[in-house]
């Protein structure tokens, strides 16, 4: 297991250097406008709640792993409440007929976002314990990426707007860090895991595929806040 952890991490700097990163760290820009691609995310971020419950969860368990997974679940079940928050303050919640809405959400503009919820419900559906933690450990990866430079952003929001994002912020990515994958002695537990040669050659294939899914997202996100003012967006609302 270690070396597949050691190909997440290679992944997770190379997906550092991203595009939509370099925007969102753009300060010439409106801060805004560097989170304005938050309601393309939403499809991705609202379906975390139930991933958790439906497809990493099992219970009862008596594998260790799996009741790390479990705790986890647990741990990340309501995060998407915050983002509501956040949408609200940004003043991105926008009002829209309810089959508007609909319509938004199955776009093509958020197709990559549902595809990333499709790859994450094939890979962990009838998963094995071990292939779970590995599309938790591709998740906390990127998400820590993300969270990391958006929690910036809140920072500069909140001097502008005297508005306190949660899912944008310090606040949230200092619970992501409580999560089991930053605790150092569940990270030993981790490394210590042995896999067979055929089940590590799996494992990276794993990685590679969620990776890809993962930068597929992230590009569509940085194509929909590029052509997404917020100006017309607020006018709009």
């Amino acid at each position: 297991m270690q070396q597949v952890l050691a190909l997440i991490e290679q992944k997770k700097q190379e997906f550092a250097q991203l595009p939509l990163f370099k925007f969102m760290q753009d300060k010439s820009i409106n801060p805004r406008q560097r989170l304005a691609w938050a309601p393309c995310a939403a499809h991705f971020i609202m379906n975390f709640g139930e991933l958790n419950k439906y497809f990493l969860r099992v219970e009862p368990t008596t594998d260790p792993i799996q009741t790390l997974i479990n705790r986890y679940t647990y741990e990340d079940d309501d995060h998407w409440l915050w983002f509501l928050e956040d949408l609200k303050n940004l003043e991105f919640d926008k009002p829209l007929q309810f089959s508007d809405a609909l319509k938004f959400l199955w776009s093509e503009e958020t197709k990559n976002a549902r595809w990333l919820n499709y790859q994450l419900y094939r890979h962990t559906s009838q998963a094995t314990p071990i292939q779970k933690i590995i599309v938790i450990q591709v998740t906390e990866a990127t998400g820590n990426v993300m969270l990391s430079i958006a929690a910036e952003i809140g920072k500069e929001i909140k001097a502008i707007t005297q508005k306190q994002c949660r899912y944008f912020a310090d606040f949230h990515l200092n619970i992501e860090a409580d999560h089991m994958t930053g605790s150092s002695g569940i990270d030993q537990f981790l490394q210590d895991i042995q896999l067979s040669e055929a089940a590590q050659q799996e494992a990276f294939e794993l990685v590679e595929n969620l990776f890809t899914v993962f930068t597929q997202f992230a590009n569509s996100l940085l194509v929909y806040a590029k052509t997404h003012k917020i100006e017309q967006l607020l006018k709009a609302g």
